[in-house]
């Protein structure tokens, strides 16, 4: 296999962020706000390669993982480079997934959540930055969560707090759907982004 930072230089990006061309042995898996995230073929691991105006996260998030290292909530990183970094690869579905797929997102799921953003803070991190996308339950239904870039913010939060109230005030509820139509779900984070609702974030 080559080397990861070989690997991330087959990854071409244009200069308005679209994705050209990568290595055969790369699989897209996802594209943020900042980069694309590819698996690994034959690997456990993936690496995030980001748009090169955006190369300066590359560092804090590698930096925020290396804080986090030994938390069983956050990936592990296993190199870095100037526009890359590569994690373990996780097999799950994110909380956005489970409810567009009515997968049940249970309150033990909500306590672990909590507890792992607890860990962040007791090494002086502040968590920001936490929505649907952002957290995966595993395959064997553990918490993993990823993302970590503006874990180092000064300002106040508050997405999971807001997660969490809409989580018991409707989801919880009997009748409430657990499965939700993907545009039904950009279209309350749009909103809630705008701030045409009150402090919930979906």
């Amino acid at each position: 296999m080559k080397s990861y930072q070989a690997l991330a230089n087959t990854v071409v990006i244009d200069k308005k962020n679209r994705l050209i061309r990568y290595d055969d042995s790369l699989e897209l898996v996802g594209t943020g706000r900042s980069a694309f995230v590819f698996k690994i073929n034959a690997s456990n691991r993936a690496i995030k390669v980001f748009f090169p105006a955006f190369i300066s996260i590359a560092k804090e998030e590698a930096e925020i993982y290396k804080i986090l290292q030994n938390i069983p909530y956050y990936p592990v990183m296993h190199d870095f480079g100037l526009n890359y970094i590569v994690i373990d690869y996780i097999e799950g579905l994110t909380l956005f997934e489970c409810l567009a797929q009515g997968e049940i997102i249970t309150r033990a799921h909500i306590k672990e959540i909590d507890f792992a953003l607890s860990l962040a803070r007791d090494r002086e991190l502040n968590p920001s930055d936490i929505h649907l996308r952002n957290i995966f339950i595993t395959a064997d239904g553990k918490i993993k969560m990823i993302d970590v870039a503006r874990f180092r913010q000064r300002k106040h939060c508050r997405q999971w707090h807001d997660l969490k109230k809409a989580y018991n005030q409707y989801y919880r509820k009997r009748f409430f759907p657990k499965k939700i139509a993907v545009w039904q779900l950009n279209m309350i984070a749009f909103l809630y982004k705008k701030r045409l609702l009150p402090s919930y974030r979906i």
